[in-house]
């Protein structure tokens, strides 16, 4: 799955304008009647929610609206070329790069149907009619038409989701992923099952849910170690982190301390609300030590859910807190801002 692609986009170039003459019987002196050529297309990005990844726009680098037509006699403007439109998944943000290599945000299409213009395309020529003087009033000039604006465009695509599972590698993310969704991820006893994001559907009594589960963390996961760089993007946009906890692991308290560490790191993500679920409660070791690891999370201050992806055990209960949570981050944000607006950049200028 691709959630990066840097591109070149062109606007279209304007068609030129026309050089002519009525030449009419019993008109002598018809003047001129070159037409305008027409403006070049627009190049716009568009949110399509049937899209995952940026895998549609393939290996193409660069993408060209359609030039505008040229004028013709009889005053006949040019056909205006057609706009290119660029289809990306729902919450990816548009850059455009400096020549100095810095990307400047565009645009952040977080709902369906929101389009970003990136390049416009070029006016088109003026006919010899528009330069006709009452001392020149026969003008054989035309102007070219303009060229299409050319913007290198850097898009990143962040899955916007309601919850998002994450843990250490060989936790039970992609079990407990099968168990409360729709998703039939891989699921084997090695770690780093996972190596892109899954999203699964979950079923709720308002609405539908999209739950994601994210390659499996380790220390240093934020500054480019293990799997979880190039994933950790999706957590920016998701509601809700279920923090899953191997039962089995001798230093679990360290294990969820390696979580915080590294959500907290990866753009100061630590705001998010979060839930903390223990997972493989169903095994005889994790049974046998499962007192002592509730009072090491009591003593750490840290509600926890004990369950078992597996067979079920105390999953609905988690699944039944987790949409709670979800409902009331879905309504925070509602507060803070209108979702049907476009997150639309406009950055000023250099000095």
């Amino acid at each position: 799955m691709v959630y990066k692609r840097e591109i070149i986009v062109w606007g279209g170039s304007g068609g030129d304008g026309c050089v002519s003459f009525r030449k009419e019987k019993y008109v002598p002196f018809g003047g001129p009647d070159g037409g305008d050529g027409g403006d070049g297309g627009n190049a716009v990005i568009t949110a399509d929610p049937n899209l995952m990844d940026l895998s549609l726009l393939g290996r193409r680098k660069e993408f060209a609206a359609e030039n505008g037509r040229r004028g013709g006699s009889s005053r006949q403007r040019g056909r205006k070329g057609d706009d290119l439109a660029i289809s990306v998944p729902v919450g990816t943000m548009v850059f455009t790069k400096a020549d100095s290599g810095e990307e400047i945000p565009l645009a952040d299409l977080k709902a369906p149907g929101q389009k970003v213009l990136v390049a416009k395309g070029g006016r088109g020529g003026l006919g010899n009619t528009r330069f006709a003087t009452a001392v020149n009033q026969a003008p054989e000039i035309a102007s070219k038409g303009g060229t299409g604006e050319k913007r290198y465009i850097v898009l990143e695509t962040k899955l916007i989701t309601d919850m998002c599972i994450v843990g250490l590698p060989n936790s039970g993310k992609s079990t407990l992923l099968s168990a409360i969704s729709r998703a039939k991820p891989e699921i084997a006893d090695y770690p780093f099952t996972t190596s892109e994001p899954m999203l699964g559907v979950m079923l709720g009594d308002k609405r539908d849910l999209i739950v994601a589960e994210i390659p499996g963390l380790v220390a240093g996961a934020h500054s480019g170690k293990g799997l979880g760089n190039d994933f950790l993007r999706h957590v920016e946009r998701t509601k809700l982190l279920i923090y899953l906890l191997d039962g089995s692991s001798p230093t679990i308290v360290d294990d969820l301390g390696t979580l915080d560490r590294e959500i907290a790191l990866y753009k100061y993500l630590s705001h998010k609300a979060r839930i903390v679920a223990v997972n493989k409660v169903d095994l005889p070791e994790v049974q046998a030590r499962l007192p002592e690891v509730k009072q090491c999370l009591v003593r750490a201050g840290v509600p926890a859910f004990y369950i078992s992806a597996m067979n079920g055990q105390g999953v609905l209960e988690l699944i039944g807190k987790a949409v709670e949570m979800v409902e009331q981050a879905s309504r925070d944000e509602e507060m803070i801002s209108p979702p049907a607006q476009i997150a639309v950049f406009r950055p000023k200028p250099r000095k």
